[in-house]
């Protein structure tokens, strides 16, 4: 009965420390992804789902976890993002918690550091070791080898041609962190637990 109890005290002490969204802590950097969603899109109106490889167009906002600060948003910009799911291009939380998505879905996703911008972080607005918070609507998925003429002039030019993002440019985000995740843990996307509606509360 005493080790139980120590046991449920430790899980106490153990969860107050790493805090809820807005309590002015970030998750510890290895923490699981954490996956939302906020609409559902029934089978019937779903003919096909994201996958690696698919060309991405999204509306999305940023925030951090641990103040609620919002660093960036396609939406204010009035202008969609787009980019090549599963193959690197943007940072792994993303990589990771975008595929299997029906058009029209949205959800958020909570991604630790090591999933993010690492202890580095992005520009001035992501500091190392952040817990990011995204709101991601998929409006539209393509053949990933559709052409595309934004991508046309990245590649001549190799730069950012499309204005600041995440506070760093957009190549930022597109080189993410630590690398792309091997396909064995894309596998595990659905098993990396089910948030509850208190973690997903605040936007």
């Amino acid at each position: 009965m005493m080790k139980q109890l120590a046991a449920f005290a430790f899980t106490a002490l153990v969860a107050t420390a790493v805090g809820k969204q807005g309590d002015g802590i970030d998750l510890p950097p290895d923490s699981m992804l954490r996956i939302g969603v906020k609409k559902r899109v029934p089978d019937s109106e779903c003919p096909r789902k994201s996958s690696t490889g698919d060309k991405l167009e999204v509306h999305y906002v940023g925030k951090l976890y641990k103040n609620n600060e919002q660093f960036d948003s396609s939406r204010d910009r009035g202008e969609p993002f787009s980019f090549n799911v599963g193959v690197g291009r943007v940072i792994q939380g993303w990589d990771r918690g975008l595929l299997n998505m029906c058009e029209g879905e949205l959800r958020k996703i909570v991604v630790p550091s090591d999933l993010g911008y690492g202890d580095v972080g992005s520009g001035s607005k992501i500091p190392g070791g952040a817990t990011l918070v995204f709101e991601v609507e998929l409006l539209k998925i393509r053949d990933g080898n559709e052409f595309d003429e934004e991508d046309m002039w990245e590649d001549m030019y190799g730069e950012d041609m499309y204005g600041d993002m995440f506070g760093g440019g957009m190549m930022d985000m597109m080189g993410g962190y630590g690398g792309f995740p091997d396909d064995e843990n894309l596998d595990d996307m659905y098993d990396m637990g089910d948030p509850s509606e208190e973690d997903f509360a605040e936007f």
